[in-house]
């Protein structure tokens, strides 16, 4: 029986094609992996390099899955918003009168927007970064209209913008203050408007 074919002599040896890796979630993890970096690095601390790096993937799969660095930061930011609109749909869907909504609003501003420390550093570069990229103010544009969307559950349009703007600043507000409100003075600040 013969054996494998050798080459011939002086023809150059080809090493095996390696198998390409199949891989279809690798487009969330690098915008997971964004996020994660974001909150780490600030946006102008976010390349290519620091994503790939994070979501353990080669430099080249960020350029295979995205045309540009602003492309995988609209992503991102819209994964983020998308999250943070929902915890609002669920609580304000949830509450059953105006006085449960209100309690829903303090919820969403002590526990949710000023909870986890990674979530508040990302609305935060995000508003920064939207100051200065159209891309990313249509992502705070969109986030904006989903919250007043639950807010106006409870609350006419003209409250709910109105309202949605207070929440915005007292979530800035605690982020950048050294001398941040405490839970009972949002509290006081949401209910004296709302009441």
């Amino acid at each position: 029986m013969p054996g494998p074919r050798q080459p011939e002599p002086g023809s150059p040896v080809r090493s095996p094609r390696r198998a390409r890796r199949h891989d279809p979630g690798r487009r969330d993890r690098l915008i997971d992996a964004a996020l994660t970096v974001i909150a780490e690095r600030g946006v102008a601390g976010t390349t290519h390099r620091e994503i790939a790096r994070a979501a353990d993937v080669p430099l080249g799969s960020m350029t295979y899955h995205f045309a540009s660095l602003d492309e995988i930061l609209a992503e991102a930011f819209t994964r983020h918003a998308e999250a943070i609109a929902a915890v609002f749909d669920q609580r304000l869907t949830a509450a059953f009168d105006r006085a449960a909504a209100i309690d829903a609003v303090i919820t969403l501003v002590t526990d949710d927007l000023l909870g986890p420390s990674a979530n508040l550093v990302l609305t935060v570069e995000l508003y920064v970064a939207a100051a200065r990229n159209p891309a990313l103010r249509a992502v705070t544009q969109a986030w904006m209209q989903r919250s007043r969307d639950a807010l106006e559950q409870h609350f006419d349009p003209t409250t709910a913008r109105e309202l949605d703007a207070l929440i915005e600043g007292l979530v800035l507000h605690s982020a950048l203050s050294t001398d941040p409100m405490t839970p009972a003075q949002i509290r006081h600040a949401i209910e004296r408007y709302l009441r």
